[in-house]
């Protein structure tokens, strides 16, 4: 018996081995089943495109800041759609998409959908990026700029749960109005503590327009999430991915864009001390 066989018999790596099989023959599964829907294929390929069109772009627009709060903006604002390019290509593949049965109360109860989950890693590791170019911005302090990431982590984490719970709907929903409270906290550091910093630190006027875009299209969220298949599902798959896909391209491209124009603009006028001191 070869060293091999030996290791098989023992039962555990066997059934190793079968779980790897099952978990890859399921991705190639959902992988099929993504690249034959047109619609959602094409809402996660748009996004793999701007991304990697954002990201030399920006490397771009960033060659020639030079102080360390506008590279540290610039860094931030560049990891955005580096992590997206990441997590899209993943979403492609199938590696962060499972198929999922939705419970008794739920429109779609008893039938299996595909959930891609890894939209919430993305937005777990991209706005908090988001936040602390803001808070850069805004010069803010460093614990109302703690405040806002992880009370921003904590609203994508629940989201998640809620995203993936399949026992029960009314949990789904108490996950959900979890994470609505988790972001009502990034709201009120968003709009209320931060305008004032920016506003003491000369760029309230470009701070201002980049939060109400990043408030305006952050609220749609959780407004598709309870219309889409995780809520109500009065939107199909593909049409709850192009809303998720759309607001992204703005929430995040067009932000990065807009605020490392900004910098790039006014760098001088920005003060070079530690931005976190």
């Amino acid at each position: 018996m070869t060293g091999l066989s030996a290791v098989v018999t023992t039962g555990l790596p066997m059934a190793l081995l079968d779980g790897l099989t099952a978990a890859q023959m399921s991705q190639g599964g959902i992988y099929e089943q993504i690249a034959s829907n047109f619609s959602l294929s094409a809402s996660l390929w748009v996004n793999v495109a701007l991304a990697g069109l954002s990201i030399l772009l920006f490397v771009a627009m960033g060659r020639n800041l030079s102080t360390g709060r506008g590279r540290l903006i610039w860094v931030s604002a560049l990891l955005v759609p580096l992590v997206s390019l990441a997590s899209y290509a993943a979403l492609i593949s199938g590696l962060t998409v499972s198929q999922i049965t939705m419970p008794a109360g739920h429109a779609l109860a008893g039938q299996e959908v595909l959930q891609p989950w890894g939209r919430y890693l993305t937005w777990t590791f991209s706005t908090p990026m988001i936040l602390i170019a803001l808070g850069l911005l805004a010069d803010a302090d460093l614990d109302s700029l703690f405040t806002a990431v992880t009370m921003d982590i904590g609203m994508c984490v629940t989201g998640l749960a809620a995203a993936l719970i399949t026992s029960s709907t009314l949990l789904r929903w108490v996950f959900f109005g979890i994470s609505t409270a988790f972001f009502v906290a990034v709201l009120y550091v968003l709009l209320v503590q931060w305008p004032a910093d920016a506003g003491a630190a000369g760029t309230g006027e470009i701070f201002t327009t980049l939060r109400t875009l990043t408030v305006v299209l952050w609220v749609g969220y959780p407004v598709l999430w309870a219309l889409g298949v995780e809520g109500i599902a009065l939107l199909s798959i593909a049409e709850t991915s192009w809303g998720y896909s759309t607001l992204d391209i703005f929430a995040k491209y067009v932000f990065a864009f807009l605020l490392l124009r900004w910098v790039g603009l006014n760098e001088g006028s920005m003060g070079v001390g530690d931005p976190l001191a």
